[in-house]
């Protein structure tokens, strides 16, 4: 789409230097460069300004962000968020409504980061409090990096960090072609077909809660089984029991936001996990949860090794998924969070702990 290679014009006001720039839904807008006070409303953009390093400039953050910060490596990493006055609900709820004024101009911000927001809504929210919106995007799952990417640019050109902007995605691309050299010449035979459940949508759900595309699952070429299927709307699939059970992969990861569903649910009913070969066999694995609150990128990555280093082991020998996800989080948060997030859903790419053989 032509409006990813924005347009940029610097002039002077007597608000100091301002951008004339393209979003990502097309819509050109001027913006105050190098702003104090920003916030980020919707799925994943408060992530992205910390991706950003922009943390300090965050004057407000949403309900929904502080109503629990597990799985969110962005805001363990920095626990001064907390501190911060609320801007607004937030939430699945939110999802393409207008912002409430009142919240907004509480914190007062000069420009405000928005995901899951159509262009026209946001132009009347726009009109009506004043402040510049930018709508960024994460891209379609399963799609190509570049929409993310260049709402990295976009915002990186507005807070002054684009020397950061495209250290992130150098990042970003470094770990693709790692993990692609790792595993790309590997036959699909000699590949393990996948599975993986207790994927959260809007809230957490048991094994048949699944992903068509799944980021770790893509970035190693591992075989999902799901990546064909149609799904109704997005990337998000909710199986029958019976056809996930014919499919019986060869091993199962659980997403860590599912695992006490999950597990509820494999007492309640043993004798359907068992029908399948990677439970009688222990080869199902947890993962750190890669939604919450939008796509946990910086996890997903982690979870990519883990799954490399477990479907193929000769790959990735010289790979250590614990040391690895926090070299991840402390490039991209600011902290090295991965024992945190352990205590939450345990160890990256263990046998879920309700398989462990007893002692």
């Amino acid at each position: 789409m032509t409006w990813f290679f924005f347009g940029l014009l610097f002039c002077c006001s007597s608000f100091g230097e301002t951008l004339l720039l393209k979003d990502l839904a097309g819509r050109e807008v001027q913006f105050p460069r190098d702003p104090r006070k920003i916030v980020g409303i919707g799925p994943g953009a408060l992530r992205l300004l910390v991706y950003l390093q922009a943390q300090d400039k965050v004057a407000g953050v949403e309900k929904m962000e502080k109503m629990s910060f597990r799985g969110r490596s962005y805001w363990i990493a920095h626990s001064e968020l907390w501190d911060l006055p609320e801007c607004g609900p937030g939430g699945p709820g939110g999802i393409n409504h207008k912002p409430d004024p009142a919240s907004i101009m509480m914190v007062n911000p000069q420009v405000i980061f928005v995901t899951c927001m159509d262009g026209p809504l946001a132009d009347e929210a726009m009109k009506t409090s004043g402040i510049p919106f930018v709508i960024l995007s994460y891209g379609e799952p399963g799609g190509s990096d570049e929409v993310l990417f260049e709402s990295l640019k976009i915002s990186g050109k507005i807070l002054n960090r684009e020397k950061r902007a495209d250290d992130v995605i150098a990042y970003f691309e470094s770990v693709r072609k790692d993990l692609d050299q790792r595993t790309r010449a590997i036959s699909r035979k000699q590949r393990p077909s996948v599975y993986v459940g207790g994927i959260g949508h809007k809230g957490l759900f048991g094994i048949e809660s699944t992903e068509k595309s799944f980021i770790p699952f893509s970035r190693v070429n591992a075989k999902n089984l799901c990546e064909d299927l149609e799904t109704r709307i997005g990337n998000h699939l909710f199986l029958n029991r019976e056809d996930l059970l014919r499919m019986n992969p060869d091993v199962i990861f659980i997403d860590g936001g599912g695992l006490n569903s999950v597990t509820e649910d494999f007492f309640k009913k043993p004798e359907y996990y068992f029908s399948f070969k990677a439970f009688s066999e222990r080869a199902v694995h947890t993962l750190l949860p890669v939604n919450a609150y939008g796509t946990n990128l910086c996890t997903a990555l982690a979870d990519a090794y883990a799954v490399g280093k477990i479907l193929y082991p000769a790959a990735f020998k010289d790979i250590d998924p614990e040391k690895k996800a926090d070299e991840i989080y402390t490039f991209l948060v600011g902290k090295p969070v991965y024992e945190s997030m352990k205590k939450d859903y345990g160890p990256l790419g263990a046998v879920v702990p309700f398989l462990k053989p007893e002692e």
